[in-house]
Protein backbone atom coordinates (compact mmCIF):
# COMPACT_ATOMS: atom_id res chain seq x y z
CA UNK A 1 0.00 0.00 0.00
CA UNK A 2 1.40 3.65 -0.85
CA UNK A 3 0.93 6.71 1.57
CA UNK A 4 -2.03 8.55 1.09
CA UNK A 5 0.28 11.18 -0.18
CA UNK A 6 3.18 11.50 -2.18
CA UNK A 7 5.66 14.28 -3.84
CA UNK A 8 6.52 15.70 -6.72
CA UNK A 9 9.27 18.05 -6.95
CA UNK A 10 9.24 20.06 -10.81
CA UNK A 11 12.24 22.00 -12.19
CA UNK A 12 12.26 24.87 -14.44
CA UNK A 13 15.04 23.89 -17.00
CA UNK A 14 12.82 26.47 -19.44
CA UNK A 15 14.84 29.26 -18.69
CA UNK A 16 11.94 31.37 -17.92
CA UNK A 17 11.12 32.59 -14.24
CA UNK A 18 7.33 33.30 -15.77
CA UNK A 19 6.33 29.28 -16.07
CA UNK A 20 3.33 27.50 -14.50
CA UNK A 21 2.07 23.88 -13.30
CA UNK A 22 -1.11 22.69 -12.53
CA UNK A 23 -1.90 19.58 -11.32
CA UNK A 24 -5.81 18.03 -12.15
CA UNK A 25 -7.70 15.13 -12.20
CA UNK A 26 -9.84 13.11 -9.94
CA UNK A 27 -9.73 11.87 -6.65
CA UNK A 28 -9.75 8.18 -6.12
CA UNK A 29 -10.50 8.75 -2.65
CA UNK A 30 -14.10 10.87 -3.11
CA UNK A 31 -16.03 8.89 -5.61
CA UNK A 32 -13.64 10.18 -8.64
CA UNK A 33 -14.47 13.85 -8.10
CA UNK A 34 -12.44 16.41 -10.43
CA UNK A 35 -9.70 17.84 -8.11
CA UNK A 36 -7.21 20.93 -8.66
CA UNK A 37 -3.56 21.49 -6.38
CA UNK A 38 -3.67 25.03 -5.48
CA UNK A 39 -0.90 27.82 -6.04
CA UNK A 40 0.79 26.67 -2.58
CA UNK A 41 1.22 22.92 -4.07
CA UNK A 42 -0.57 21.31 -1.65
CA UNK A 43 -4.05 22.17 -0.86
CA UNK A 44 -6.83 20.53 -2.72
CA UNK A 45 -9.57 22.49 -4.45
CA UNK A 46 -13.08 20.40 -5.39
CA UNK A 47 -14.66 22.81 -7.96
CA UNK A 48 -18.53 22.71 -7.40
CA UNK A 49 -20.83 22.11 -10.54
CA UNK A 50 -21.34 25.86 -11.86
CA UNK A 51 -25.42 27.08 -12.94
CA UNK A 52 -23.94 27.76 -16.21
CA UNK A 53 -21.29 26.72 -19.11
CA UNK A 54 -17.91 28.06 -19.45
CA UNK A 55 -17.68 29.10 -15.76
CA UNK A 56 -13.94 30.21 -14.18
CA UNK A 57 -12.41 28.41 -11.18
CA UNK A 58 -13.07 29.26 -7.99
CA UNK A 59 -9.35 28.84 -6.79
CA UNK A 60 -6.12 29.92 -8.07
CA UNK A 61 -4.55 26.59 -9.21
CA UNK A 62 -1.47 27.97 -10.93
CA UNK A 63 1.72 26.94 -8.81
CA UNK A 64 4.62 29.31 -10.18
CA UNK A 65 7.90 27.57 -11.19
CA UNK A 66 9.96 29.99 -9.50
CA UNK A 67 12.95 31.38 -11.18
CA UNK A 68 15.22 29.49 -14.00
CA UNK A 69 16.83 26.24 -12.32
CA UNK A 70 15.11 26.20 -9.31
CA UNK A 71 12.66 23.24 -8.39
CA UNK A 72 9.44 23.50 -6.59
CA UNK A 73 7.88 20.84 -4.62
CA UNK A 74 4.72 19.86 -4.33
CA UNK A 75 2.51 17.25 -2.33
CA UNK A 76 -0.65 15.17 -3.89
CA UNK A 77 -3.19 12.99 -2.87
CA UNK A 78 -4.20 9.60 -4.49
CA UNK A 79 -5.63 10.65 -8.13
CA UNK A 80 -6.34 9.11 -10.80
CA UNK A 81 -6.37 9.86 -14.60
CA UNK A 82 -3.97 13.01 -13.69
CA UNK A 83 -2.08 15.62 -16.04
CA UNK A 84 0.65 17.74 -14.59
CA UNK A 85 0.17 21.23 -17.17
CA UNK A 86 2.88 23.22 -17.38
CA UNK A 87 3.00 26.59 -19.27
CA UNK A 88 6.18 28.61 -20.09
CA UNK A 89 5.59 32.94 -20.83
CA UNK A 90 1.58 32.90 -18.86
CA UNK A 91 -1.25 31.28 -17.25
CA UNK A 92 -3.61 28.72 -18.74
CA UNK A 93 -7.23 28.80 -18.35
CA UNK A 94 -9.07 26.05 -17.08
CA UNK A 95 -12.74 26.52 -17.09
CA UNK A 96 -15.89 24.46 -16.12
CA UNK A 97 -18.92 23.22 -17.25
CA UNK A 98 -21.91 21.73 -14.88
CA UNK A 99 -21.15 18.47 -13.49
CA UNK A 100 -18.88 19.96 -12.68
CA UNK A 101 -16.42 18.76 -15.77
CA UNK A 102 -13.00 20.44 -16.21
CA UNK A 103 -12.80 22.34 -19.55
CA UNK A 104 -8.93 21.62 -20.19
CA UNK A 105 -7.27 23.57 -22.67
CA UNK A 106 -7.37 22.13 -26.25
CA UNK A 107 -4.24 22.30 -29.16
CA UNK A 108 -7.31 21.33 -31.81
CA UNK A 109 -9.70 24.47 -31.19
CA UNK A 110 -8.71 27.88 -32.46
CA UNK A 111 -10.53 29.72 -30.45
CA UNK A 112 -9.50 28.35 -27.00
CA UNK A 113 -7.88 30.77 -24.99
CA UNK A 114 -4.67 28.66 -24.46
CA UNK A 115 -3.90 28.05 -28.25
CA UNK A 116 -1.52 30.44 -28.70
CA UNK A 117 0.43 29.50 -25.28
CA UNK A 118 3.06 26.86 -25.14
CA UNK A 119 2.11 24.51 -22.81
CA UNK A 120 2.21 20.85 -22.58
CA UNK A 121 1.25 18.04 -19.70
CA UNK A 122 2.92 14.39 -18.56
CA UNK A 123 0.04 12.05 -17.02
CA UNK A 124 0.12 9.37 -13.77
CA UNK A 125 -2.22 8.35 -11.61
CA UNK A 126 -1.52 7.60 -7.80
CA UNK A 127 -3.47 4.93 -6.27
CA UNK A 128 -3.24 2.57 -3.23
CA UNK A 129 -0.91 0.05 -5.23
CA UNK A 130 1.80 2.74 -7.16
CA UNK A 131 2.64 5.56 -8.44
CA UNK A 132 2.34 5.59 -12.40
CA UNK A 133 3.71 8.43 -14.81
CA UNK A 134 4.57 8.72 -18.18
CA UNK A 135 5.40 11.51 -20.88
CA UNK A 136 2.82 11.57 -23.65
CA UNK A 137 3.25 12.76 -27.57
CA UNK A 138 -0.57 11.19 -28.45
CA UNK A 139 -1.72 14.67 -29.21
CA UNK A 140 1.39 17.26 -29.31
CA UNK A 141 4.96 18.02 -29.23
CA UNK A 142 5.87 20.72 -27.26
CA UNK A 143 8.00 21.49 -24.52
CA UNK A 144 10.11 18.95 -23.21
CA UNK A 145 9.48 17.18 -20.19
CA UNK A 146 11.50 14.45 -18.69
CA UNK A 147 11.05 11.98 -15.63
CA UNK A 148 13.07 10.83 -13.11
CA UNK A 149 11.06 8.32 -10.34
CA UNK A 150 12.88 7.26 -7.25
CA UNK A 151 11.95 5.21 -4.60
CA UNK A 152 12.03 4.30 -0.81
CA UNK A 153 15.36 1.74 -1.76
CA UNK A 154 16.79 4.63 -3.43
CA UNK A 155 16.35 2.81 -6.81
CA UNK A 156 15.70 5.12 -10.08
CA UNK A 157 13.94 4.86 -13.15
CA UNK A 158 14.56 7.73 -15.97
CA UNK A 159 12.56 9.07 -19.01
CA UNK A 160 14.66 11.65 -20.50
CA UNK A 161 12.48 12.85 -22.90
CA UNK A 162 13.35 15.52 -25.35
CA UNK A 163 16.50 17.50 -25.08
CA UNK A 164 16.36 20.94 -25.18
CA UNK A 165 15.26 22.41 -28.58
CA UNK A 166 14.12 19.05 -29.35
CA UNK A 167 10.17 20.40 -30.95
CA UNK A 168 12.67 22.26 -33.77
CA UNK A 169 13.88 18.97 -34.45
CA UNK A 170 10.86 17.47 -34.82
CA UNK A 171 9.47 19.97 -36.73
CA UNK A 172 12.32 19.98 -39.45
CA UNK A 173 11.99 16.44 -39.72
CA UNK A 174 8.33 16.15 -39.79
CA UNK A 175 8.45 19.05 -42.86
CA UNK A 176 11.27 16.60 -44.49
CA UNK A 177 9.04 14.18 -44.57
CA UNK A 178 6.21 16.11 -46.15
CA UNK A 179 8.87 17.00 -48.86
CA UNK A 180 10.29 13.10 -49.39
CA UNK A 181 6.56 11.51 -49.50
CA UNK A 182 4.47 14.52 -51.06
CA UNK A 183 2.21 13.92 -48.13
CA UNK A 184 0.89 16.17 -45.15
CA UNK A 185 3.38 15.82 -42.56
CA UNK A 186 4.26 19.36 -42.36
CA UNK A 187 0.83 20.47 -41.81
CA UNK A 188 0.82 19.20 -38.75
CA UNK A 189 3.57 21.85 -37.88
CA UNK A 190 1.89 25.22 -35.99
CA UNK A 191 3.83 28.68 -36.07
CA UNK A 192 3.32 30.74 -32.85
CA UNK A 193 2.12 34.82 -33.53
CA UNK A 194 6.33 35.16 -33.56
CA UNK A 195 6.95 32.71 -36.57
CA UNK A 196 8.40 30.14 -34.23
CA UNK A 197 7.46 26.57 -33.78
CA UNK A 198 4.52 26.39 -30.78
CA UNK A 199 4.03 22.91 -31.68
CA UNK A 200 3.33 19.64 -33.55
CA UNK A 201 0.27 18.05 -33.19
CA UNK A 202 -0.01 14.09 -34.09
CA UNK A 203 -1.93 13.30 -37.25
CA UNK A 204 -4.55 12.27 -35.12
CA UNK A 205 -5.29 15.97 -33.96
CA UNK A 206 -3.96 17.40 -37.14
CA UNK A 207 -6.94 15.44 -38.25
CA UNK A 208 -9.38 16.91 -35.65
CA UNK A 209 -8.91 20.54 -37.28
CA UNK A 210 -8.51 19.22 -41.05
CA UNK A 211 -10.29 15.78 -41.52
CA UNK A 212 -8.70 15.81 -44.93
CA UNK A 213 -5.17 15.23 -44.11
CA UNK A 214 -3.73 11.93 -44.68
CA UNK A 215 -6.76 10.45 -46.75
CA UNK A 216 -5.99 7.56 -48.01
CA UNK A 217 -2.63 7.70 -46.96
CA UNK A 218 -2.38 4.01 -45.33
CA UNK A 219 -4.77 2.39 -48.25
CA UNK A 220 -1.77 0.66 -50.39
CA UNK A 221 -0.62 -0.83 -47.03
CA UNK A 222 -3.63 -1.66 -45.90
CA UNK A 223 -4.16 -3.73 -49.30
CA UNK A 224 -0.89 -5.33 -49.09
CA UNK A 225 -2.25 -6.55 -45.84
CA UNK A 226 -5.00 -7.89 -46.79
CA UNK A 227 -3.95 -10.01 -49.63
CA UNK A 228 -1.16 -11.23 -47.69
CA UNK A 229 -3.64 -12.56 -45.41
CA UNK A 230 -5.52 -14.60 -47.52
CA UNK A 231 -3.49 -17.33 -47.54
CA UNK A 232 -1.68 -16.97 -44.58
CA UNK A 233 -2.32 -17.11 -40.82
CA UNK A 234 -2.01 -13.84 -39.01
CA UNK A 235 -1.27 -14.78 -34.98
CA UNK A 236 -2.46 -11.96 -32.53
CA UNK A 237 -1.28 -12.72 -28.91
CA UNK A 238 -3.71 -10.64 -26.92
CA UNK A 239 -2.07 -11.26 -23.70
CA UNK A 240 -5.05 -11.90 -21.74
CA UNK A 241 -7.64 -14.76 -21.06
CA UNK A 242 -8.23 -15.38 -25.08
CA UNK A 243 -4.29 -16.07 -25.32
CA UNK A 244 -3.22 -16.61 -29.02
CA UNK A 245 -6.00 -16.00 -31.75
CA UNK A 246 -5.71 -16.83 -35.25
CA UNK A 247 -7.02 -15.10 -37.86
CA UNK A 248 -7.19 -14.80 -41.71
CA UNK A 249 -9.14 -12.77 -44.44
CA UNK A 250 -11.91 -14.00 -45.48
CA UNK A 251 -12.54 -13.93 -49.12
CA UNK A 252 -16.17 -13.80 -49.72
CA UNK A 253 -16.68 -10.95 -46.70
CA UNK A 254 -13.28 -9.19 -47.43
CA UNK A 255 -12.75 -9.16 -42.86
CA UNK A 256 -9.88 -10.11 -40.85
CA UNK A 257 -11.54 -13.04 -39.36
CA UNK A 258 -10.32 -14.25 -36.29
CA UNK A 259 -10.87 -18.17 -35.16
CA UNK A 260 -13.10 -18.64 -32.46
CA UNK A 261 -16.30 -16.92 -31.53
CA UNK A 262 -18.41 -15.41 -34.00
CA UNK A 263 -18.08 -11.99 -34.61
CA UNK A 264 -14.29 -11.61 -34.07
CA UNK A 265 -14.01 -9.84 -37.16
CA UNK A 266 -12.53 -6.19 -38.50
CA UNK A 267 -13.35 -4.05 -41.94
CA UNK A 268 -10.37 -2.34 -43.46
CA UNK A 269 -9.30 0.49 -41.24
CA UNK A 270 -8.62 3.93 -42.94
CA UNK A 271 -5.61 6.43 -42.19
CA UNK A 272 -7.76 7.71 -39.52
CA UNK A 273 -8.65 4.95 -37.78
CA UNK A 274 -5.43 3.93 -37.71
CA UNK A 275 -4.42 7.05 -36.15
CA UNK A 276 -6.93 6.95 -33.57
CA UNK A 277 -6.70 3.46 -32.96
CA UNK A 278 -10.25 4.34 -31.76
CA UNK A 279 -12.55 4.56 -35.25
CA UNK A 280 -13.73 2.30 -37.83
CA UNK A 281 -12.86 -1.49 -36.91
CA UNK A 282 -11.14 -0.29 -34.10
CA UNK A 283 -14.31 1.17 -32.10
CA UNK A 284 -17.69 0.69 -31.12
CA UNK A 285 -17.20 -2.32 -30.70
CA UNK A 286 -20.25 -5.13 -29.63
CA UNK A 287 -20.67 -5.36 -25.74
CA UNK A 288 -20.58 -9.55 -25.94
CA UNK A 289 -17.13 -9.61 -27.46
CA UNK A 290 -16.17 -5.72 -26.49
CA UNK A 291 -12.69 -6.85 -24.24
CA UNK A 292 -11.71 -9.12 -26.83
CA UNK A 293 -12.45 -7.21 -29.41
CA UNK A 294 -10.48 -4.28 -27.34
CA UNK A 295 -7.60 -6.39 -26.79
CA UNK A 296 -6.99 -7.59 -30.27
CA UNK A 297 -7.67 -4.15 -31.56
CA UNK A 298 -4.84 -2.65 -29.93
CA UNK A 299 -2.54 -4.82 -31.27
CA UNK A 300 -3.67 -4.61 -34.62
CA UNK A 301 -3.73 -0.74 -34.52
CA UNK A 302 -0.07 -0.29 -33.46
CA UNK A 303 1.02 -2.87 -35.77
CA UNK A 304 -0.39 -0.59 -38.52
CA UNK A 305 1.26 2.52 -37.14
CA UNK A 306 4.55 1.04 -37.40
CA UNK A 307 3.78 -1.11 -40.14
CA UNK A 308 5.00 -4.24 -38.91
CA UNK A 309 2.01 -6.74 -40.76
CA UNK A 310 4.01 -7.33 -43.77
CA UNK A 311 6.87 -8.54 -41.98
CA UNK A 312 5.83 -9.69 -38.67
CA UNK A 313 2.99 -12.83 -38.86
CA UNK A 314 3.05 -13.10 -34.58
CA UNK A 315 1.79 -9.66 -33.06
CA UNK A 316 3.31 -8.32 -30.90
CA UNK A 317 5.70 -11.03 -29.65
CA UNK A 318 7.62 -11.48 -33.00
CA UNK A 319 8.03 -7.75 -33.19
CA UNK A 320 11.25 -5.87 -32.85
CA UNK A 321 11.83 -2.05 -31.83
CA UNK A 322 14.73 -1.78 -34.73
CA UNK A 323 11.80 -2.64 -37.31
CA UNK A 324 9.60 -0.11 -36.46
CA UNK A 325 8.56 2.51 -39.34
CA UNK A 326 10.85 1.01 -41.67
CA UNK A 327 8.33 0.51 -44.46
CA UNK A 328 6.43 3.65 -46.43
CA UNK A 329 3.29 4.65 -45.09
CA UNK A 330 3.71 4.29 -41.48
CA UNK A 331 3.19 6.65 -38.65
CA UNK A 332 6.20 8.87 -39.33
CA UNK A 333 5.37 11.70 -36.20
CA UNK A 334 5.84 8.41 -34.19
CA UNK A 335 9.00 7.42 -35.76
CA UNK A 336 10.83 11.07 -35.56
CA UNK A 337 9.14 11.58 -31.92
CA UNK A 338 11.62 8.16 -31.00
CA UNK A 339 14.15 9.55 -33.02
CA UNK A 340 14.55 13.11 -31.03
CA UNK A 341 13.91 11.38 -27.48
CA UNK A 342 17.08 11.19 -26.36
CA UNK A 343 15.99 7.55 -24.90
CA UNK A 344 13.66 7.12 -27.78
CA UNK A 345 10.94 6.67 -25.17
CA UNK A 346 7.66 8.63 -25.36
CA UNK A 347 3.43 7.71 -26.02
CA UNK A 348 3.29 8.26 -29.79
CA UNK A 349 0.34 7.05 -30.70
CA UNK A 350 -2.50 5.59 -28.15
CA UNK A 351 -1.34 2.08 -28.21
CA UNK A 352 2.07 2.75 -28.24
CA UNK A 353 2.62 0.67 -25.07
CA UNK A 354 1.80 -2.74 -26.78
CA UNK A 355 4.46 -4.71 -26.47
CA UNK A 356 6.34 -8.75 -27.27
CA UNK A 357 5.48 -10.55 -24.07
CA UNK A 358 8.60 -10.85 -22.19
CA UNK A 359 10.36 -8.14 -23.84
CA UNK A 360 13.56 -7.36 -21.91
CA UNK A 361 14.05 -3.91 -24.18
CA UNK A 362 13.10 -1.12 -22.15
CA UNK A 363 8.85 0.33 -23.31
CA UNK A 364 8.88 2.89 -26.41
CA UNK A 365 5.82 4.49 -24.46
CA UNK A 366 8.49 6.42 -21.51
CA UNK A 367 6.73 5.34 -18.39
CA UNK A 368 8.01 5.18 -14.77
CA UNK A 369 6.06 3.42 -11.84
CA UNK A 370 6.73 2.25 -8.19
CA UNK A 371 4.91 0.41 -5.42
CA UNK A 372 6.99 2.53 -3.05
CA UNK A 373 7.73 6.08 -4.22
CA UNK A 374 9.83 8.25 -2.44
CA UNK A 375 10.22 11.36 -5.06
CA UNK A 376 9.05 12.05 -8.82
CA UNK A 377 10.78 14.57 -10.43
CA UNK A 378 9.48 16.16 -13.42
CA UNK A 379 12.14 18.25 -15.44
CA UNK A 380 10.37 21.32 -17.93
CA UNK A 381 12.51 22.54 -20.42
CA UNK A 382 14.91 19.50 -21.12
CA UNK A 383 16.83 17.09 -18.59
CA UNK A 384 18.67 18.22 -15.45
CA UNK A 385 22.50 18.35 -16.27
CA UNK A 386 25.07 18.38 -13.75
CA UNK A 387 24.85 21.83 -12.17
CA UNK A 388 23.41 21.93 -8.97
CA UNK A 389 19.38 22.31 -8.40
CA UNK A 390 17.94 25.16 -6.08
CA UNK A 391 14.83 23.89 -4.49
CA UNK A 392 12.03 26.21 -3.33
CA UNK A 393 9.12 24.63 -1.09
CA UNK A 394 6.04 26.04 -1.86
CA UNK A 395 4.48 28.34 0.59
CA UNK A 396 7.47 28.84 2.17
CA UNK A 397 10.01 30.08 -0.12
CA UNK A 398 13.00 28.42 1.40
CA UNK A 399 15.63 27.88 -1.12
CA UNK A 400 18.06 24.66 -0.58
CA UNK A 401 20.92 22.91 -2.78
CA UNK A 402 19.56 19.82 -3.74
CA UNK A 403 22.54 18.01 -4.66
CA UNK A 404 24.14 17.95 -8.27
CA UNK A 405 21.36 17.06 -10.57
CA UNK A 406 23.34 14.41 -12.16
CA UNK A 407 20.70 12.38 -14.32
CA UNK A 408 20.00 8.78 -12.72
CA UNK A 409 20.79 5.64 -14.52
CA UNK A 410 17.57 4.11 -16.10
CA UNK A 411 16.24 1.45 -13.62
CA UNK A 412 14.64 -1.31 -15.22
CA UNK A 413 11.52 -0.44 -16.45
CA UNK A 414 8.55 -3.14 -17.96
CA UNK A 415 6.51 -2.09 -20.32
CA UNK A 416 2.98 0.13 -19.43
CA UNK A 417 0.63 -2.66 -19.87
CA UNK A 418 0.73 -4.60 -22.86
CA UNK A 419 3.59 -7.23 -21.84
CA UNK A 420 3.04 -10.51 -20.34
CA UNK A 421 4.40 -11.66 -16.89
CA UNK A 422 4.16 -15.89 -15.78
CA UNK A 423 2.93 -16.94 -12.67
CA UNK A 424 2.88 -20.63 -11.98
CA UNK A 425 3.22 -21.10 -15.10
CA UNK A 426 0.83 -19.50 -16.24
CA UNK A 427 0.85 -16.60 -18.64
CA UNK A 428 -0.71 -13.29 -17.58
CA UNK A 429 -0.58 -9.36 -17.21
CA UNK A 430 1.93 -8.25 -14.80
CA UNK A 431 1.27 -5.58 -11.98
CA UNK A 432 1.68 -2.75 -14.94
CA UNK A 433 -1.33 -4.70 -17.08
CA UNK A 434 -3.39 -4.66 -14.34
CA UNK A 435 -2.82 -0.92 -13.40
CA UNK A 436 -2.98 -0.36 -17.08
CA UNK A 437 -6.28 -2.24 -17.40
CA UNK A 438 -7.74 -0.35 -14.35
CA UNK A 439 -6.81 3.09 -15.87
CA UNK A 440 -8.59 2.21 -19.26
CA UNK A 441 -11.35 0.88 -18.17
CA UNK A 442 -11.70 4.24 -15.40
CA UNK A 443 -11.22 5.79 -18.68
CA UNK A 444 -14.13 4.43 -20.16
CA UNK A 445 -16.19 4.67 -17.11
CA UNK A 446 -15.45 9.07 -16.01
CA UNK A 447 -17.82 11.07 -17.55
CA UNK A 448 -16.00 13.78 -20.05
Amino acid sequence: MTNPTTNIALKNNTGSSNAYAYVTGRDINKNNVPIFIQSDGKTVYYPASPSAPQHALAADCAISLGAANSTTTLTIPQIAGGRIWFCVGGKLTFLLNPGPAVVEPSVTNKADANYNLNWGFCEFTYNAFQLFVNISYVDFVSLPVSLSLLNTSGATQTVQGLPAGGLDQVCAKLTQQAAQENADWGKLVVKGSDGKNLRALSPNSGRVIDNSLFEGYYQSYVDQVWSKYINQDLKVDTQAQWDTVTARVDKSTNLLTFAGDAGITFAQPSAGDIFSCSTGPFGSYPSDHADELGALGARLAAAFNRSTLLTDANQPDGEIVGNYYKTSPTNHYARICHEVNLDGRGYAFPYDDVVASGATQPDQAGTVFDGSPELLTVTIGGPTGTSAAVKTEVGTGEQVVVGSGKTAEKGEVKGEGNGKEKVNGKTGPGLAGTVKNWMSSLKRKLPK
